[in-house]
């Protein structure tokens, strides 16, 4: 890709705002922990739920869906969509309840929840494994797509992008904290999306594409249909009913964890309050599966005209290592066609969506190596300064395994499945914890181990020539895990009645499952209603589903379908907002009593 003048101010205009964004956060975030790793719990849920937004607008987001769309249609993105399910529950169920914790991390919460040395060892365990070791897969997976993008555009090899990229993100982090990050995120996601619909504009414009009556035209109807051919039966299985049955709630991935976690519970424990904390969250859910992937899916699907091929691909870019090729860069080879001025604005919003990633997750990674396992079982006395700066070496390191790891992961989608697996079969219980007393630190050991162990067994199945099929090991993984965890609690003590009681009194959970523990303690009811949330979460999720498929069928131009959609977004939409409403009320007159 050639450069314009214009594009180079563009893009060191860019630069220049957001290096000048971190420099008036520098000496805030050296306070201490609390701002360095939350903001001094003050952040308004506009650029909280931007920030969240951001964080997964990622440079491997639109190479995945590029990815997904070529192999397999529109519909396979239910592997991902399915998710929503999982975003809204966070919203109605658990964000409150993050709030009121007050914990700095997500990995306070066993020690407030759980008792013993078995709570005080979970949270050392997940501080690194999490921390360190997964956190490193998602930085190698975002520098992954990075390392594409930056060869089509500029022929930069992998090591070219992983020093450049590295300083840059290391930079970014390490000085401003989260109030940076946020800050920062904000104009990220502004470039990104500017960025990304300018993309899916001069991609339809594209000679081979002819508009959106050609896109429409020329691909076949499966492929941009929105929901798989049913009579695919293992396809269907596969990328839709299996996602919205089972792997919404069992899975951990980073994002869309049940009962929220990771940078989202971060995002939410930083509020102003439990009201910003949920309607943050809200935002982020609508922004996220609703708004924000008809650009990504459009230029995909113009991609299948320009390129049709791998081979197309190789082609039209020689000097791209052959080891990079692979569907997943097909988004990025598209950009190639954008005119001068928005060739800088699209490097600029890559750039920015590469950041945004990469140092939420450096500072949230940082903030369970020193918050949840350093600081707790190290060195306890230290000053915050000692704290902060640790923190930045921390980061440092993080970026370097992470670019390290990136090296030996080949595309989008492999590393996409590389998360799911990780995280299976282990959702279930991070979303029951909160609402029933009897769950304990060896339920929690038990699931993360047994899937691990169930994890690795498969794995070693299939690279011996087993015939698994991936929807079949999640759900061995899930039963598995499941049975397992669930004896366990069983088999072993309850949590302390006293830590339970003390967070109970903290967070005060809905639900039937501490009635016992209510009742025998004469402790006073929750502030929240079970049928409200419930109602809550499905008025969401139809919504922003509703607002999904009435932007196909509009560039579809399929006017009764949008219309229909349209109408259904709007009326869930409003009920929604209604419901909300009667919610806070409801909440209101409950702690007056």
């Amino acid at each position: 890709m050639t450069l314009t003048t214009l594009d180079w101010i563009i893009i060191l205009g860019y630069i220049i705002v957001a290096l000048g964004l971190v420099g008036i956060y520098v000496k805030r975030a050296s306070k201490g922990t609390d701002e360095y790793f939350a903001a001094g719990r003050s952040l308004p849920w506009w650029l909280l739920g931007t920030s969240m937004v951001a964080t997964t607008f990622s440079t491997d987001t639109p190479n995945l869906i590029t990815n997904l769309i070529r192999e397999k249609g529109i519909a396979y993105n239910w592997i991902w969509w399915a998710f929503l399910l999982t975003g809204m529950m966070t919203v109605f169920f658990y964000a409150r309840l993050w709030r009121r914790s007050r914990v700095l991390t997500d990995l306070e919460f066993y020690e407030i929840r759980y008792s013993g040395k078995s709570a005080a060892w979970v949270r050392g365990f997940r501080a690194i494994y999490l921390g360190l070791f997964f956190n490193c897969v998602i930085l190698a997976t975002v520098t992954l797509s990075a390392a594409k993008i930056t060869n089509i555009l500029f022929g930069w090899t992998r090591l070219e992008m992983v020093i450049y990229g590295s300083l840059a993100a290391i930079a970014f982090t390490v000085l401003s904290g989260l109030w940076g990050v946020v800050v920062t995120d904000l104009i990220q996601f502004a470039m990104a999306m500017i960025g990304s619909i300018a993309a899916a504009y001069y991609a339809l414009q594209h000679q081979a594409v002819g508009g959106l009556s050609g896109l429409v035209a020329k691909i076949p109807v499966e492929t941009l249909s929105l929901l798989p051919d049913f009579s695919d039966w293992e396809l269907t299985l596969t990328i839709f009913i299996i996602p919205l049955t089972v792997q919404w709630w069992s899975v951990w991935y980073p994002g869309a964890e049940p009962g929220g976690g990771s940078y989202i519970a971060q995002r939410m424990l930083a509020a102003k309050d439990e009201r910003h904390s949920m309607i943050a969250t809200l935002w982020f859910n609508i922004a996220h599966y609703g708004i924000r992937p008809w650009p990504w899916i459009l230029v995909g699907l113009a991609s299948m005209l320009v390129f049709p091929t791998l081979q197309d691909i190789q082609t039209a870019f020689p000097h791209v290592s052959p080891d990079l090729i692979g569907h997943d860069i097909a988004y990025p080879a598209m950009l190639i066609y954008l005119p001068a001025g928005f060739k800088g604005v699209m490097v600029a919003a890559l750039f920015a969506a590469y950041l945004s990633t990469m140092d939420t997750s450096l500072n949230w990674g940082a903030s369970y190596v020193v918050h949840d396992f350093y600081r707790r079982f190290i060195r306890s006395n230290a000053t915050e300064r000692h704290y902060v700066t640790v923190s930045r070496i921390v980061t440092t390191l993080s970026m370097l395994l992470g670019a390290g790891l990136m090296f030996f992961l080949a595309n989008s989608r492999e590393s996409f499945n590389l998360l799911l697996s990780i995280g299976a079969g282990t959702g279930l219980l991070y979303l029951l914890r909160w609402f029933w007393w009897r769950i304990n630190a060896w339920s929690e050991i038990a699931a993360m181990m047994s899937s691990f162990v169930v994890s690795l067994g498969l794995f070693v199945l299939q690279k011996s020539g087993v015939p698994i099929a991936s929807h079949v090991a999640l759900l061995i993984n899930v039963t598995l895990t499941t049975a397992i965890w669930i004896t366990v609690t069983f088999l072993t003590r309850p949590t302390d009645e006293a830590v339970l009681v003390n967070f109970y009194k903290l967070v005060r959970p809905m639900g039937r499952g501490w009635r016992a523990l209510r009742d025998k303690y004469q402790l006073s009811p929750s502030p929240d209603s079970l049928p409200h949330a419930f109602l809550a979460w499905m008025l969401g999720c139809i919504a922003v589903y509703a607002a999904l498929f009435c932007m196909g069928y509009i560039f579809y131009g399929q006017t009764l379908l949008a219309l229909l959609t349209g109408v259904l977004f709007a009326s869930s939409a409003a009920a929604l907002v209604w419901l909300m409403n009667v919610m806070e009320r409801s909440r209101g007159r409950s702690n007056e009593l």
